[in-house]
C-alpha cells in the first residue's frame, strides 16, 4: 500500500494511505508528488487547487471524515475532516489514518505539501 505525508507548514503532519477506489486518478497524483498548494476551507473540508485536469473515474456524492478526494470541476484535492459533504461528486483516492485533527487548525492560505512516504525496511533500507 502506498502512503503519503500531508504537511501543513508550521503546524504538523498527517499520514494517509492511498487506496484502489480510483486507481487511475490515484496513480496520476502519486506520479506528480510532491504537490504543494494553498489551503481553502469549506465547512469541515480543506482543499487546494491542483493544476491536473483529470476525468472523473468512479465519482461519489458522499464522503467520510478522513477521505482524500480529487474534485474534477476545480480541479482540486480535498481532505474531509468532519461532517461536511462534497459540493458535488468526488473521486476518492485515500484516507488519512493518523493526524486527522491537524486539519481542524488549518487556516486559509496555509501551505499544504503532499509527499510520498518512504518506508523503512529491515536493516534501514528505504523501499
Amino acid at each position: 500500500m502506498r502512503s503519503i505525508t500531508i504537511e501543513v507548514k508550521g503546524k504538523g503532519e498527517a499520514l494517509a494511505e492511498l487506496d484502489e477506489r480510483n486507481p487511475i486518478i490515484r496513480e496520476a497524483i502519486w506520479q506528480a508528488l510532491p504537490i504543494e498548494g494553498r489551503a481553502i476551507l469549506w465547512g469541515e473540508e480543506v482543499y487546494f487547487d491542483l493544476p491536473m485536469p483529470l476525468k472523473d473515474e468512479n465519482p461519489s456524492p458522499s464522503s467520510q471524515a478522513g477521505d482524500i478526494c480529487y474534485w474534477s470541476p476545480g480541479p482540486a484535492l480535498c481532505i474531509f475532516f468532519g461532517q461536511t459533504q462534497p459540493y458535488s461528486r468526488v473521486n476518492h483516492i485515500g484516507k488519512v489514518v493518523e493526524g486527522l485533527e491537524l486539519f481542524e487548525g488549518v487556516k486559509p492560505d496555509d501551505i499544504i505539501i503532499l509527499r510520498r512516504r518512504e518506508l523503512q525496511a529491515k536493516g534501514g533500507m528505504q523501499i
